[in-house]
């Protein structure tokens, strides 16, 4: 047998050899001092470091949405989401980097196998970044599609062999265009270095550009497939996971580094009040109400957001364990929940800040980072509550439901 037809074989009855949910959170919270250690020089390089993948690599985190044949845990979102959000008290952009191209695995599994072969056969480790901009041009072709463009926000990149990217086929009789993700392997594509901002420094979020590249048809994935749950990485990956819709999982997976972040600069402004005292009031912080409510406010919101989270995905494990599909104005409900997490994050922080006193701007202040990241991180499409809302809202009073990334 060939090294691959021997990790599927051994997968079959490995489930003993996979850590538990509560392994895998100890293993990131063990990292908190080392991401806090490495994440100034992060910044400085605007790409999360190389020892910090390995550390997730050996930790595991890229294989806890991973198809099982392909060495993966094939756990449940939520543990994926609660390292996650360990990590996000290390450095944002660590956890925001592991939240896409962690989340990536499971994509690739919902591919024709031959797609998980292109990428897996040779290194299971390998990693896939994205861009679902749909800005790729398009050309059919015999038994594929050639693909042009440039696309922006390709988080990890610089640590990936392959690329997810998005573009539209328009077809050749009218009508609506269909969105697909095509898979691209490095060669294909150059790495521009565009990623300079106030905030997620060190995601390396760069530009990927194509130029007339070949993509077989095996190498793509059509969103409409996603939003119907019904893949074709189906025939082989053929657990509760895969059944989920993919697109409830990726919005997740772009807001819950905020909660880890947020919850880290909780620490870092309670830490500030315990000793600050206003040089202008003598007043110490400690006594200020406005700090005290801050505070609570804050706690009581990170563990709504948390209980949110883990219930959406309790229930629609569940859902598919008993056969049924996720019901569309549940995604929709969902989707809003997930695309506030960010801003709400943003605004605590944002308060924290300002009753952390003139002190507070300086950049060694340790609330600066998460503000600066939070900010930057709302900025994702997928974190803007306002176009959410719409379809939401609409939904309510009998709209029809355009949104297929749900």
């Amino acid at each position: 047998m060939t090294s691959v037809q021997q990790l599927q074989a051994g997968n079959a009855d490995s489930d003993s050899a996979i850590p538990t949910r509560g392994e895998l959170v100890a293993r990131a919270r063990a990292m908190i001092p080392a991401l806090k250690a490495r994440a100034a020089a992060a910044e400085i390089a605007r790409k999360v470091p190389e020892e910090t993948i390995r550390d997730f690599q050996e930790a595991g985190f890229f294989d806890i949405l991973k198809p099982k044949r392909w060495g993966g845990f094939e756990m449940e979102p939520n543990a994926f989401f609660e390292v996650q959000m360990a990590i996000g008290e290390g450095c944002m952009s660590s956890a925001w980097v592991l939240g896409v191209l962690g989340v990536h695995p499971l994509q690739l599994g919902l591919f024709d196998l031959k797609a998980q072969e292109d990428v897996w056969s040779k290194d299971v480790t390998t990693l896939v970044s994205s861009s679902y901009q749909p800005v790729g041009k398009v050309e059919k072709a015999d038994g594929g599609y050639f693909l042009s463009g440039q696309w922006s926000f390709s988080s990890g990149c610089q640590h990936c062999e392959w690329a997810f990217l998005g573009a539209l086929i328009f077809p050749e009789a009218g009508g609506p265009p269909e969105y697909r993700t095509f898979l691209l392997p490095r060669s294909d594509y150059q790495i521009l270095d565009t990623w300079h901002t106030f905030g997620l420094k060190a995601t390396g979020s760069h530009d990927v550009k194509v130029e007339r590249a070949f993509v077989p048809e095996h190498r793509t994935h059509k969103a409409m497939d996603g939003f119907l749950c019904r893949n074709p990485g189906q025939a082989v990956n053929t657990g509760d996971l895969f059944k989920l819709p993919w697109a409830a999982i990726f919005t997740r997976a772009v807001s819950t580094a905020s909660i880890g972040a947020t919850t880290d600069a909780l620490k870092s402004f309670l830490e500030i009040a315990k000793s600050r005292v206003s040089t202008n009031t003598g007043i110490a912080t400690k006594a200020d109400p406005f700090v005290l409510s801050a505070a609570a406010n804050t706690a009581a919101e990170l563990e709504g957001m948390k209980v949110s989270l883990y219930k959406v995905f309790d229930d629609m494990m569940e859902e598919v364990r008993q056969g049924r599909d996720i019901a569309v104005d549940h995604r929709v409900f969902y989707k809003y929940q997930a695309s506030r997490v960010a801003r709400r994050c943003a605004d605590m922080v944002d308060e924290m800040l300002l009753l952390s006193g003139a002190r507070g701007i300086f950049m060694d202040n340790e609330i600066v980072r998460p503000w600066l990241d939070l900010k930057a991180g709302r900025a994702h499409i997928a974190n803007n509550s306002n176009l959410a809302g719409l379809t939401l809202g609409g939904s309510f009073l009998g709209a029809p439901v355009m949104d297929t990334f749900l």
